[in-house]
């Protein structure tokens, strides 16, 4: 979000799913008076870190399609995966 102050109406916008911003709303409009401030800074920090999440991967994204490699530092967790895997099988799942 730019320089606008946060309203009710833009952390439900910024949340995107329709359950989250049902959930949102469920809350803010269940809080105690006292608890108002808390539950709106609860739910301001969750739309921040959801557009920033949303922004990462349209940057991703992009860079994927013009054959860039994405910005940041990535960590291959093939192997670990795989011997998870393995362990998993070993113990007689499917």
């Amino acid at each position: 979000m730019s320089e606008q102050p946060w309203t009710i109406e833009s952390i439900r916008d910024a949340l995107g799913n329709p359950a989250l911003a049902q959930r949102f709303l469920g809350e803010i409009n269940r809080a105690p008076a006292h608890q108002l401030l808390a539950v709106f800074a609860k739910w301001e920090r969750i739309a921040k870190d959801t557009l920033a999440a949303v922004e990462r991967g349209r940057e991703i994204t992009a860079a994927e399609a013009h054959g860039d490699e994405p910005a940041g530092e990535w960590i291959d967790g093939t192997e670990r995966i795989h011997q998870v895997a393995a362990r998993i099988r070993a113990q007689g799942a499917a």
